[in-house]
């Protein structure tokens, strides 16, 4: 079963250039099943019930979001993992993408 986000009536605000997600010897990671590299990208998640930072990881060209953008989310799954006794949430999306109206910083 797959954890989707409603992110319409949140705002997305990056707050970390996209970064390569490299395994544990340094190299970028990519998709299992398309050779696609994946990216991640730090981003503040804010609604009525207050602001959260996330990380979410995206496979593919590069997301073209800078520190500051608002962004359009699409498809942002929720991905819960446990490993050697430690749990979290991972997130994945399809793209980042800048919003219309851009900076948040005014």
């Amino acid at each position: 079963m797959k954890l989707y986000v409603d992110t319409q009536s949140k705002q997305v605000q990056v707050t970390k250039d996209p970064e390569p997600k490299n395994d544990q010897n340094g190299n970028q990671r990519s998709e299992k099943n398309t050779g696609r590299l994946m990216w991640s990208t730090q981003v503040f998640v804010l609604d009525e019930t207050g602001g959260e930072i996330i990380t979410i990881t995206t496979a593919g060209e590069k997301p073209s979001v800078t520190v500051g953008q608002l962004v359009a989310v699409e498809q942002l799954e929720a991905i819960p993992w446990a490993t050697n006794g430690r749990n979290g949430v991972a997130f994945r999306a399809i793209t980042l993408k800048p919003k219309a109206g851009n900076s948040a910083a005014k």
